[in-house]
């Protein structure tokens, strides 16, 4: 028997499989998805088995065998390789890059007490086990393999279940139990609500897809505190009526202590959750719970998308807009597309909800036809949205204040304060200063690792938000020694304390990632601000959505314009979503609600049609500039990112790749369909002593992109074999970065 091997080197030049042969010793122990070690090279190394085969004719010369079985598996199903192969076709990466991704994890098992089955050697075994040949494997799989579940354990022993429920029945297996110890503590369980008329036709197309098991794929566009959470229970309570199972994906950490509370008190222990600050036995705890279908409803961040759900009929993606549904690392997938592929291959609903979808969403179901839209106008009980008022900080200026915040703003604090109502103050930067300088030389502090200023925090230490180097804040100048030492810019810090120091009486908390770095932080700052314990709270963007405060009367947007000039096409796109996501926070109870955006370009289309709730303007102007300009969704775009440790080098291998792709598009005459601009620096030339180029490529069609940039890769690797350069493809890129 030869098995065909991927092999774990993510390298693109190894993304195939290799034959090895099954030695006598391992018959009956390698199956498809089983994990095994192999010699390749003078290495020995990991590799999953994807087939198995019989081989015809004589046999390879130089054929190795298998070196050990690690783990029999299968660690994946077919399924799961067939996404795998999927994901390596559409984004241009790795296979085994993409399968490790899909994989649940196969964490180890250090404790008698984790859960699951474990085995007792009472006197008589051999007795007992004297007419039953597959409980004696079992309970010996058992032995080797303790605390695996019921089916894990019925696969890896290859016996029936009813073996191993024999066991259990005569107490030689002990069954731990798996409790949510993730999950809220103090939550209430609550029926569902009736739904508005908004709402409910917007869930009865819905409901028409699940009851016939028909792909489709909705954008609900409901406006923020409109009740598109109430639409997704509703939802997901009738997949599980039909028997199916529900995926719910939101973009942050920070939104799922609500959304947990939210679902868990409306389906109970049926509700899983996944996201990176579990620990490895609460990941491996949800993970089994979800396999054995105890958990019908998975929530979580981007990589609960690959959750072991067996029958999905629903899969919700909430803020379906945010970049942090891309991830950034190889293989860079986007959770919606990877979404929508899972969905058609299991006849599931999609479900995209937003109060500001994507430009290339709305299009998609506005003009394209691919997806159906769905349109909530009105919030819960017609209250209304909040008033927003744009403040002109160049007036404020002319006035002599160059304070941070403008003396409309103070006043509406101070007004929320003598009424014992909440605050959220928005500023989409942590830290205290952004940079410092020297204002002799002009010298600004940078990260000695990355080509990017460092921040000044309040405990007198500069911090790189990008590879995380830190030294103490200098006294002098290190370049003149001058004593003349320039703070400038703002962050969230240097806000809390201007607002402690102007309301010295107000409780004030602050929610961004130097705050929630360790675990259940986030619930806590929630928590205590939800319970009325705080006055104010100060944040970055995670506090600009799906945050449900009925006390919240002022949002307060420090300064408006961080995000909207920068070297990105969307920008202004960028900046619309935060800005109406934040100000959707306010307003949410009969109290009412107040918004102020503080900004130097109060004439941007992207801040008027913010302050006047109106997506639809928004969206008019900006895919006018996009098809002017040719940006998505008119062409889809390819970035190729290029770093190494020496400089010459990138420049180099970014300017060859430029030149074999122009070669290709000039070859095939297709220069009126693609177009691939010139090798340049990054916007961040240098992150962690690895310097960084990039050229970007656009195409009508993602396929076109696909097909032209895997030749061009290929025809880089044939003629430089042995190049030390790493190439980033990012398809459908987030950022430019």
């Amino acid at each position: 028997m030869h098995a065909e091997v991927l092999i774990n080197l993510p390298a693109r030049r190894l993304d195939r499989t290799f034959s090895y042969r099954v030695p006598i010793a391992l018959e009956g122990q390698v199956t498809t998805g089983s994990l095994v070690q192999i010699s390749f090279g003078r290495q020995k190394i990991e590799g999953y088995v994807t087939s198995l085969r019989n081989p015809d004719g004589p046999e390879p010369a130089g054929i190795k065998d298998l070196s050990a079985v690690i783990d029999r598996g299968p660690v994946f199903t077919h399924e799961q390789l067939n996404l795998a192969l999927w994901m390596s076709s559409y984004y241009l990466c790795p296979t085994v890059s993409a399968l490790q991704t899909i994989i649940w994890p196969r964490l180890a098992r250090s404790s008698r007490q984790a859960p699951g089955l474990w085995p007792l050697s009472p006197p008589g075994l051999e007795v007992v086990f004297k007419r039953a040949p597959s409980q004696k494997t079992a309970w010996e799989t058992a032995l080797s393999q303790p605390g695996l579940t019921r089916l894990e354990l019925a696969a890896a022993a290859k016996v029936s279940v009813s073996a191993i429920d024999a066991l259990t029945a005569k107490g030689l297996l002990i069954a731990q139990k798996r409790a949510g110890k993730h999950l809220l503590n103090n939550f209430v369980e609550s029926r569902p609500f009736d739904l508005t008329a908004q709402q409910k036709t917007a869930f009865d197309p819905i409901f028409d897809r699940l009851k016939k098991k028909e792909h489709e794929v909705f954008l609900l566009n409901g406006i923020t505190g409109s009740g598109k959470t109430e639409v997704y229970c509703h939802s997901v309570a009738a997949a599980l009526r039909m028997g199916r199972q529900a995926l719910i994906l939101v973009p942050e950490i920070a939104l799922t202590p609500q959304m947990l509370n939210t679902f868990h008190s409306r389906f109970g222990e049926e509700v899983a959750i996944l996201h990176s600050r579990l620990s490895d036995g609460e990941r491996r705890d949800e993970w089994l719970r979800i396999k054995e279908g105890s958990a019908n409803v998975v929530m979580g961040t981007r990589s609960a998308l690959f959750a072991p759900v067996q029958n999905p009929g629903l899969i919700v993606i909430d803020e379906e807009h945010e970049p942090s549904y891309k991830q950034e690392e190889s293989p860079r997938y986007h959770a919606r597309t990877a979404a929508l592929e899972i969905a058609k291959n299991k006849q599931a609903v999609v479900v995209l909800g937003s109060a500001t979808p994507s430009v290339e969403s709305f299009f998609s179901a506005s003009f394209a036809g691919a997806y159906q839209l769905l349109t909530i106008s009105e919030r819960v009980e017609k209250r209304s949205l909040p008033k927003i008022q744009v403040v002109d900080m160049r007036e404020e200026i002319k006035k002599g204040n160059q304070e941070l915040f403008s003396q409309a703003l103070l006043s509406s604090i101070k007004d929320r304060l003598g009424k014992n109502e909440q605050t959220i103050l928005f500023l989409n930067r942590r830290g205290f200063s952004t940079f410092i300088s020297c204002r002799e030389c002009g010298q600004v502090m940078k990260c000695p690792h990355c080509d990017i200023s460092l921040t000044y925090h309040i405990n007198g230490r500069l911090v790189c938000h990008y590879c995380n180097y830190t030294v103490g804040a200098p006294r002098f100048c290190p370049s003149c020694r001058s004593s003349y030492i320039s703070y400038s810019g703002t962050g969230t810090q240097k806000i809390e304390l201007e607002i402690k120091r102007l309301f010295p009486d107000a409780r004030v908390l602050r929610m961004d990632s130097d705050t929630t770095s360790r675990k259940g932080s986030h619930q806590k700052i929630l928590d205590t601000f939800c319970q009325g314990n705080a006055d104010i709270m100060i944040g970055t963007q995670m506090i600009a959505k799906g945050l449900d405060i009925p006390a919240v009367t002022l949002v307060g947007v420090v300064n408006a314009d961080l995000t909207l000039y920068m070297p990105d096409f969307r920008a202004a796109e960028r900046t619309f979503q935060l800005l109406t996501q934040v100000a959707g926070r306010a307003g949410r109870s009969d109290l009412g609600g107040e918004v102020m955006i503080q900004t130097h370009s109060p004439e941007h289309f992207a801040i008027t049609s913010a302050s006047e709730h109106d997506y639809q303007a928004f969206f008019e102007q900006e895919i006018k500039n996009r098809e002017i300009l040719n940006y998505p969704p008119f062409t889809s775009l390819c970035r190729f990112l290029f770093t190494g440790t020496v400089h010459m080098e990138v420049e180099n291998a970014a300017k060859t790749l430029y030149n074999i792709l122009s070669e290709i598009v000039n070859s095939e005459g297709l220069n009126n369909q693609v177009q691939v601009f010139n090798a340049v620096p990054a916007p961040v030339n240098r992150i962690k002593n690895r310097y960084r180029w990039h050229l970007i490529s656009r195409a009508l069609s993602v396929k076109q992109l696909q097909d032209i940039s895997r030749a061009c890769l290929n025809e880089f690797d044939h003629r430089y074999p042995s190049s030390k350069i790493r190439i980033i493809v990012d398809i459908e890129p987030q950022n430019m970065f």
